[in-house]
């Protein structure tokens, strides 16, 4: 049961998909109401590549077990050494190291794009991202009041930074 990360292929989409909607219906770790279809899903991950932003696969014996990626933290000129991360993990392999490996790929990632920090927005309920952040040195640097509105309640985000 070996873990394998690798860059993102547009035929992981649908298996990334199935993730990504399971975390918008059932999670607050996006804050997104609708699912996205195959094609939203194919066109976000497009527009990141072209921008030269990795996006990497959890490959469990050929099958998609979580994704990771990284892009602008802002639209600024002066933010281009700053990237906002996301880490995501099937529900079924939940705890089998997936972010970790992820995680570590995309600090590696970062660092060789000569990128200078790297920022997380975790949704304050989700205690369980921001140790796994902190294992990696990220630091909480913010927190956002009601800065999201979903599953009819108001939503704290929580900023954590990392200095590469």
């Amino acid at each position: 049961m070996e873990i394998k990360i690798r860059p993102y292929q547009v035929e992981d989409t649908a298996a990334i998909l199935d993730i990504i909607n399971d975390a918008i219906l059932n999670s607050t770790a996006l804050y997104d109401y609708t699912i996205r279809t195959l094609a939203a899903q194919k066109a976000i991950f497009e527009e990141k590549l072209l921008k030269g932003y990795p996006i990497v696969i959890a490959d469990m014996n050929g099958e998609v077990v979580g994704f990771g990626y990284y892009s602008e933290f802002r639209f600024r000129e002066a933010y281009k050494f700053t990237a906002e991360h996301s880490v995501y993990a099937h529900k079924n392999h939940i705890g089998k190291g997936i972010g970790k490996l992820l995680l570590t790929e995309l600090i590696s990632l970062a660092k060789q794009q000569n990128l200078h920090t790297l920022i997380g927005v975790i949704d304050s309920e989700n205690t369980s991202s921001i140790d796994f952040h902190k294992k990696f040195g990220f630091e909480e640097v913010g927190f956002i009041k009601e800065s999201g509105y979903k599953f009819d309640r108001w939503l704290h985000s929580v900023i954590v930074q990392k200095m590469l």
